[in-house]
């Protein structure tokens, strides 16, 4: 934290350069390296905060409370897992006629359904409750709710100004009355106050503010990477554009080590990235931004990332033909070294140069066979991903009542498990025509006592697809969850589960990358 804080005070007063710009950028890409270890701590509190629910030692009070935290540890994470366990806790303190938690829970359920797209569910439930009739501490959570709501609401008309005004305006009034009723000076207070002067255009004096709480609290608190949020757009509304991609940054970092997945400094960092001409930047933020809103399960955010697609795709095939460009002059120069080494062989030993020629041509035949399967596999991801997203929309409408036009749909839920069978039958028969003693490789790896056995007819299971997966360079988790249709954590489970029976588990996975195919 020293170090992050550090930064932001060294520059209160003094004007960011290119070089501080490219020094936070590194430090970016650095932290997103580290990604998957936050995200493993945070879901190993949130599995520890389970436990305890689930013992049944615990009074219903703390189980209530239990509910809660587990609601707000899985916001910026997923959120139809925040939503179950705040409903879980409505149910529960209806149940024993605790109005007060009751209205707790109702707060949290309003301020997040817009983030699934039921913004009327949202106002409805939200409208039910009557501040007059709260007390101090839970009409602070209300505004608090209300400012959030709104904001989120808006989202979704950014494109209708009248309508996303209405809102907005609505979000700033109920912050303007949480300001009233927040303790003066309290980090809570600065935020909402930073905003506030922001969203009236009074800078300077925000900018103050929020400064002043950068050195009060932790680079992991989400009020840090807000506030850093709020600084670079400051310092877009005056013009300072090496500051507004620092400032993003700084939040990126922030979002980063506290493992959240609305990320939305990542998009806008990637696309500002892509405006500079910095295609590498641009794909690896804006691609990092999308994966992460897929997994939030999100609609909001997911479809906001969507809107960048353009951004996307122009980045990529940039970087493709300044590739083909490369690529280009690299054939050409290894054409005209050919054509030497060819003749040198000729007059040395023809035997000898039809000899290296076979041996070019089977290595960019393997070559090519692995680049082919690999391609495969990432047409069969997002066909996989579209399905589940199809079958995610059918449910979600269903629950609107529209149950005569999707009852037809809602029969084909066993679409998706006939199309991953299939998709694994087919992936087992390609990669076992390649790699023929795979499954005998990989049991060497392992102890004894901890062999794969498979069962009849089976050609490869759970575990051995994961490792087949890896053996082709597909090693990020979320990609081979989504096409084995199972969870990022589960994923995360088998892997370790493997390493920890192997014979040497520091050395498992590069291992299995040395597993030879077929020659």
């Amino acid at each position: 934290m020293f170090l992050l804080c550090s930064s932001v005070a060294a520059y209160a007063g003094n004007e960011i350069g290119t070089k501080d710009v490219d020094a936070i950028l590194k430090r970016l890409d650095t932290e997103l390296e580290k990604r998957g270890t936050y995200l493993n701590a945070r879901h190993a509190f949130i599995d520890s905060l389970k436990r305890v629910v689930v013992s049944g030692d615990i009074s219903t009070e703390d189980r209530l409370e239990s509910f809660l935290e587990l609601g707000d540890s899985y916001n910026a994470l997923n959120t139809d897992s925040a939503l179950t366990f705040y409903n879980k806790g409505y149910e529960l303190a209806t149940s024993i006629g605790e109005d007060s938690i009751r209205t707790r829970f109702e707060l949290r359920i309003a301020t997040y359904l817009p983030l699934l797209a039921f913004m009327h569910e949202a106002s409805r439930r939200f409208e039910s409750i009557d501040p007059g009739t709260l007390p101090a501490g839970l009409r602070e959570e209300y505004y608090d709710a209300a400012r959030q709501m709104y904001f989120y609401i808006a989202s979704y008309y950014i494109n209708h100004p009248e309508v996303y005004d209405k809102y907005i305006k609505q979000s700033q009034a109920s912050q303007a009355v949480l300001l009233t009723l927040l303790e003066e000076g309290s980090p809570k207070f600065m935020l909402n106050q930073g905003e506030y002067l922001l969203s009236h255009q009074q800078y300077a004096k925000a900018k103050a503010i929020l400064f002043a709480l950068l050195e009060r609290v932790s680079e992991e608190d989400n009020l840090y990477a807000r506030a850093c949020h709020f600084l670079a757009d400051i310092s877009k509304a005056n013009g300072e554009h090496n500051a507004y991609v620092y400032y993003l940054a700084l939040s990126a970092i922030a979002d980063t080590r506290g493992a959240t997945l609305e990320n939305s400094s990542l998009q806008e960092l990637g696309r500002i990235m892509y405006l500079n001409g910095d295609v590498h930047h641009a794909y690896d933020y804006l691609s990092t931004a999308l994966s992460e809103a897929v997994e939030c399960d999100a609609p909001l955010r997911v479809l906001q990332s969507s809107s960048i697609f353009p951004i996307i795709e122009s980045a990529y095939k940039s970087e493709l033909k300044k590739s083909d460009r490369r690529t280009f002059i690299v054939i050409l120069i290894m054409a005209m070294l050919l054509v030497g080494l060819a003749v040198t062989l000729y007059i040395l030993n023809r035997k000898k140069q039809l000899m290296d020629r076979m041996a070019l041509k089977l290595e960019e035949a393997n070559n090519t066979k692995d680049v082919y399967i690999s391609q495969f596999l990432n047409l069969c991801s997002i066909y996989m991903d579209k399905l589940n997203q199809f079958n995610k929309m059918v449910n979600r409408k269903i629950t609107t009542g529209k149950v005569d036009d999707l009852l037809k749909l809602t029969k084909q839920g066993r679409f998706i498990e006939e199309q991953s069978k299939e998709f694994y039958d087919v992936f087992d028969d390609a990669f076992l025509h390649i790699y023929p003693q795979f499954v005998s490789e990989v049991n060497k790896l392992l102890r004894p006592d901890e062999q794969i056995v498979l069962r009849e007819g089976e050609k490869l299971n759970t575990d051995l697809r994961i490792v087949a997966f890896m053996r082709l360079g597909i090693e990020e988790s979320t990609r081979i969850a989504q096409m084995l249709n199972y969870s990022v954590y589960t994923i995360y489970t088998y892997r370790n589960k493997l390493k920890n029976r192997a014979i040497n588990r520091d050395t498992f996975e590069d291992m299995i990358m040395n597993i030879k195919s077929v020659s």
